[in-house]
């Protein structure tokens, strides 16, 4: 009852806090919140604070409050979800509204906030250029007329456009100090948001590098005006190096080069350190507090993270399977548990030593408490070395292969198992897609021998393969398949191969033969006595954000009193704008310096208590011959040669698996998660009500 008390309070909270800032926003472009913000720091200039305080506590602070009360949130939320009879009420908005191949499936929350802030961006520009038009006075030095006038008027709030995008930019794609999974939103899912307003400040910003620079040249002042470095004031030339670092960002992220050549996205994608550094030199200090918050969090982020993957561990085994995936299995501390879907960043440094991929852990940590796995399909020029790296090490004649040393980071995954909400799921997965569904399957098979739950939903799993041999991606499973009832079980498996033809072959049978295929490797784990120990417990993430917080101030207010001079001194010439600029950065690297202590204790005292890698029981081999499993009743089906009929698998499977409140999870190529968005967009289309709620759910097993 207290903890029910105290996330309710927590939440309401946090909803004061986000709504003040928001707030914020709106009042900003305002000509009352200007002369009302020039006299609150002018109030403030002459105090200990200074107005570098009152910035600090506007536009900082609101930000980290919420992280860190939503880092609370998630340590007191509890994992199980609390199952309610019936149908949720919101359920409908998370369904899809939009789906379409070149926007992809929208659901009614997203259009509604992208509308809201496309209107916040509109609103914006409208108030500051209404404000700039009535004020417009002829520009001496420039020489313009009014076209050109209002043009750079209009250039230059397009600037503003963009530090509004910036200031959001990086929120989706923090980790462990997340702010989107107080919502329930996921990192992998949440990185289109980051794409989304990525595309939309770099139009913005190019926009207004591109027309002021037009406007320059057609007052013949180009020349005088884009190499300038001012003392104060804009610098112009830090603003183009900004655009043109942004722009290169941007163009290496599009899918086209980041599918083909991942290493000039991953190496450039790290130019965001010059981006952000010439933004602040171009902008100036009041611009760049509004954006801070965003940049800090993710600072402190990734050297919490960078931290969390020291040291290395070893592989302790892994299975080749005849399709070219791999199944990692790692060393893990007894204590960490994780959800399922959760994922997993991985870095072989023999392979690459900056190079981290994410990947669907495939196990439960109710089922094995000392190692987790991993499944990974060799596609690109890395997978493809890890396969030959393993392979090289396979047909040496050796027990156990030499280690191989890897770093881990994460895991990351849901707050709680919402999944458990549903009366019936629907799984449909397309080729390596299947790797979420895994870890939820040996959840739901945990939970049921253990009996912690009354109700477990009914499963439909739907899992489309290009070739028979993929079958074997189901191998973690297959005892779930072999062994126990549909009635049981609760689950029904039914398996496509498109691309083969055969006949006579039952699931049983296929993945029996193909599980045979798989190869196991053992590893020498004799050099490392590390195992990968997980995130730090939320309490600890909310104590280090808070102690940043306030270490950031103490430093920018010695920092300010100690090289910005008094009031007195000032009046004799103004400070170069390059030294507060810097007094920022210094402030902020002084931080991280300090902070670092905090995290090593704890990371310290964690490797201190955990005990040795251990390898985990080898699974009994299956006691079914062939004869036995044609002859063994099949209540599963698999098909060839022909792709999921989902208009005809949607209509079945309220009375094949029954519950009127269903879960439909698709994880796999994007036409797949189209064409099922769409039969859930129809089914839960209309006034009428349905029989069945179908609520729609995309998981990712990429980024």
């Amino acid at each position: 009852m207290a903890r029910t008390t105290l996330l309710a309070v927590l939440k309401v909270l946090m909803a004061l806090i986000f709504a003040a800032w928001v707030s914020l926003w709106l009042i900003k472009p305002t000509q009352f919140w200007t002369r009302e913000w020039k006299a609150a720091e002018d109030l403030a200039r002459p105090t200990l604070f200074g107005y570098y305080g009152l910035n600090f506590a506007v536009y900082i602070f609101p930000l980290f409050a919420l992280a860190i009360l939503g880092s609370i949130y998630l340590n007191l939320k509890p994992r199980e979800p609390i199952r309610r009879k019936g149908r949720r009420v919101f359920a409908g908005f998370s369904n899809p509204l939009v789906v379409n191949s070149l926007l992809g499936i929208l659901s009614s929350i997203e259009i509604v906030a992208v509308f809201l802030f496309m209107l916040f961006l509109a609103w914006t520009f409208y108030v500051r250029i209404s404000s700039d038009f009535k004020k417009l006075k002829p520009d001496k030095a420039l020489k313009l007329n009014l076209w050109q006038l209002k043009y750079l008027r209009v250039a230059t709030r397009f600037g503003l456009l963009a530090e509004a995008c910036l200031a959001f930019l990086l929120l989706p794609v923090l980790r462990g100090l997340a702010v989107f999974r107080i919502l329930g939103i996921q990192f992998e899912a949440s990185i289109r948001y980051h794409i989304w307003l990525g595309t939309t400040m770099l139009f913005c910003a190019t926009f207004h590098g591109v027309s002021t620079l037009f406007i320059w040249g057609v007052s013949h002042y180009i020349q005088d005006e884009m190499w300038k470095w001012q003392n104060t004031g804009r610098i112009y030339l830090a603003g183009e190096i900004c655009l043109l670092t942004g722009l290169v960002i941007w163009i290496t992220a599009l899918p086209q080069i980041r599918r083909r050549q991942f290493e000039i996205f991953y190496y450039t994608h790290h130019l965001y350190m010059v981006f952000l550094l010439f933004f602040l030199f171009h902008a100036g200090d009041r611009h760049f507090y509004t954006v801070f918050p965003g940049i800090f969090l993710f600072g402190l982020d990734k050297l919490l993270r960078i931290i969390q993957s020291r040291p290395e561990t070893c592989i302790l085994s892994a299975r080749v399977f005849p399709s070219k995936a791999i199944e990692l299995i790692l060393p893990k501390d007894p204590g960490l548990k994780y959800t399922p879907t959760s994922v997993l960043f991985l870095k072989v440094p023999s392979i690459s030593k900056y190079q981290w991929h994410s990947f669907s852990i495939i196990s439960s940590s109710s089922v094995d408490a000392n190692s987790m796995s991993i499944l990974i399909k060799s596609e690109g020029s890395w997978t493809s070395s890890l396969l030959n790296l393993i392979q090289t090490e396979q047909k040496s004649d050796a027990d156990h292969m030499k280690c191989i040393p890897v770093a881990a980071e994460g895991p990351y995954g849901p707050a709680s198992m919402d999944f458990l909400r549903y009366d019936s799921l629907l799984l449909v997965a397309g080729g390596i897609g299947i790797t979420p569904f895994l870890s939820i399957l040996q959840e739901l098979v945990a939970a049921q021998n253990s009996g912690r739950y009354k109700f477990l939903p009914k499963i439909q799993l739907i899992f489309a393969v290009k070739k028979v041999q993929d079958i074997c991606l189901l191998n973690s499973i297959s005892p779930l398949i072999f062994n126990q009832p549909v009635e049981k079980c609760h689950l029904k498996v039914k398996v496509y191969v498109t691309q083969e033809e055969q006949s006579g072959v039952t699931v049983r049978e296929a993945l029996l033969y193909e599980s045979s295929r798989v190869q196991t490797v053992n590893f020498d784990i004799k050099s490392s006595n590390h195992v990968i120990t997980g995130l730090e417990s939320p309490l600890w993430m909310a104590a280090v954000g808070g102690i940043s917080c306030i270490l950031f101030l103490i430093f920018l207010i010695i920092f300010n009193h100690i090289f910005i001079p008094s009031q007195e001194k000032a009046t004799k010439g103004k400070t170069p704008s390059l030294v507060v600029d810097l007094l920022i950065i210094c402030s902020f690297i002084a931080v991280l310096i300090c902070i670092i202590f905090v995290p090593l204790f704890i990371r310290w005292r964690r490797l201190k208590k955990q005990n040795p890698p251990v390898f985990p029981k080898q699974g009994k081999v299956l006691e079914i011959s062939p004869a036995e499993a044609r002859d063994t009743l099949e209540e599963h089906e698999i098909h060839f040669g022909r792709r999921p009929n989902f208009e005809e698998i949607f209509a079945k499977f309220p009375n094949e698996i029954g519950g009127s409140d269903i879960g439909v999870l698709v994880c796999g190529p994007e036409a797949m998660k189209e064409s099922v968005a769409s039969i859930c967009q129809h089914k839960c289309g209309g006034l009428k009500a349905q029989k069945a709620n179908f609520s729609f759910h995309s998981l990712s097993f990429a980024l």
